[in-house]
């Protein structure tokens, strides 16, 4: 039997909401009446991206950067250090719990295998060889797109067609900015460990301006899509501000030492994925 509390810490389940959320997401963005809310796939897709798709993202990313996270402080209690001896058994758990969802999207989904096909290679060669993406400067940035792909799955789920690309490019400079803060406290460890990422090269405050430029321009493309007559448009306005007053204070109180800002932030993606959710889901059912 599986240590259950390994796997879920491993999973991060403090990040599900990055896929589950998403994915969510492109559901209600799709969807022209809320019957089609109860397609039995919905409910088998939404236990995909929870424990087992995030269990692929980090369990692949724990295995290939042992090296790595043996000299970072945030995996002393804030997260797990996986060890060697643990590696095979991850990987075995790993496939147990994605295969048949992979099977599931083949034979009664395959419109969406073009996005699911996305979201397995974005995440499983961010971390690992040949491609190792995370170990090329703004590549690793650029591969975090794989957290858009449950969104584009769910949509292409229910209407065969890929989302729209200004939305892609919106939600690809978000899923950017938020890697590069999030290697922000790792800066220390990686150069420790010889290990090039997007904010070993542009430095604490340079990763900061880059993730207040995604950030701005992703607010700016994503309001075109939400009616300034929504009421949630101002609220949304609020988070989007938000972000960048924390990125500013997380600059101010530097952050490569300091993790409580960065402790913050799943919460904060948590509510503003809330609310956008609601200002698709409202107009259309309410």
């Amino acid at each position: 039997m599986p240590n259950l509390r390994f796997l879920l810490r491993v999973s991060r389940p403090r990040f599900w909401f990055y896929t589950l959320g998403p994915f969510l997401i492109g559901l209600v963005s799709a969807v022209a009446d809320k019957r089609e809310l109860l397609d039995w796939r919905v409910f088998v897709f939404i236990l995909f991206f929870t424990l087992p798709a995030n269990l692929l993202i980090y369990g692949i990313n724990d295995i290939f950067d042992y090296e790595t996270d043996k000299l970072n402080p945030k995996k002393a209690g804030y997260e797990i250090l996986v060890q060697p001896k643990a590696h095979r058994s991850l990987i075995f758990w790993i496939c147990l719990l994605n295969v048949p969802f992979v099977l599931a999207v083949c034979f009664f989904s395959p419109t969406a295998l073009p996005s699911l096909a996305g979201f397995l290679f974005f995440s499983i060669f961010y971390s690992a060889p040949p491609v190792r993406a995370k170990v090329f400067p703004f590549l690793d940035s650029i591969f975090n797109v794989l957290y858009f792909f449950p969104a584009a799955f769910a949509y292409q789920m229910l209407t065969g067609s890929f989302p729209p690309v200004p939305v892609v490019f919106a939600a690809g400079l978000w899923t950017m900015a938020m890697h590069a803060y999030s290697a922000i406290p790792d800066i220390k460890a990686d150069k420790e460990a010889g290990l090039h990422t997007i904010a070993t090269q542009l430095g604490d405050s340079g990763t900061h301006l880059f993730c207040m430029t995604c950030f701005a321009i992703s607010f700016a493309i994503g309001a075109m899509f939400i009616p300034p007559s929504s009421r949630f448009a101002p609220i949304l306005g609020v988070a989007a501000l938000l972000y960048l007053v924390l990125i500013f204070v997380s600059y101010r109180n530097n952050q490569e030492e300091d993790l409580s800002i960065y402790r913050f932030f799943p919460y904060l993606n948590t509510a503003s994925g809330f609310l956008l959710f609601w200002s698709i889901a409202w107009p259309k059912f309410f």
